[in-house]
């Protein structure tokens, strides 16, 4: 009967060190249900914030190309503006020409309104419109002098 005994106190010991096993794993199961949870949840947020990134990325290099098409478009217009050179020219052309000496129409209808007494008949003004084809014609007849 001692051996009974012994074998029911180790049968009974093995049996609460099973239970205590048991209780473990299941512990330790349920433990990793809610790390499998939470590492669900966090790969799902990983995935959202990739997909958000590669959003921003994409407009990004849209934004790039977009600014890359300007500058080109731009430079391409810089190749079509004049050169300093040629902008000397044409300032020495317009010296030369000198626009801001150029009478105007009414100016001359003026003036000739005005001259208009001087002359006895309609067909010696006449005349002498014809005879006006020069700037200095005209000059020369605002001064009162003779021309042609």
């Amino acid at each position: 009967m001692a051996q009974e005994s012994d074998l029911s106190y180790v049968l009974s010991d093995l049996n609460s060190r099973l239970r205590v096993l048991e209780s473990r794993y299941n512990i330790l199961g349920e433990r990793l249900l809610v790390i499998n949870k939470n590492m669900i949840e966090e790969y799902k947020k990983l995935l959202n914030e990739i997909r958000a990134i590669d959003s921003e990325l994409k407009e990004f290099k849209n934004d790039l190309f977009n600014v890359k098409e300007t500058t080109k478009r731009v430079l391409d217009e810089f190749g079509s503006f004049a050169k300093k050179e040629n902008i000397k020219v044409l300032e020495k052309y317009i010296n030369m020409w000198n626009p801001i000496q150029f009478i105007r129409e009414e100016d001359v209808e003026r003036i000739v309104s005005k001259k208009m007494d001087k002359f006895a008949t309609k067909e010696d003004i006449q005349k002498l419109i014809k005879e006006l084809t020069t700037k200095e014609d005209v000059k020369r007849l605002i001064r009162g002098e003779r021309f042609g």
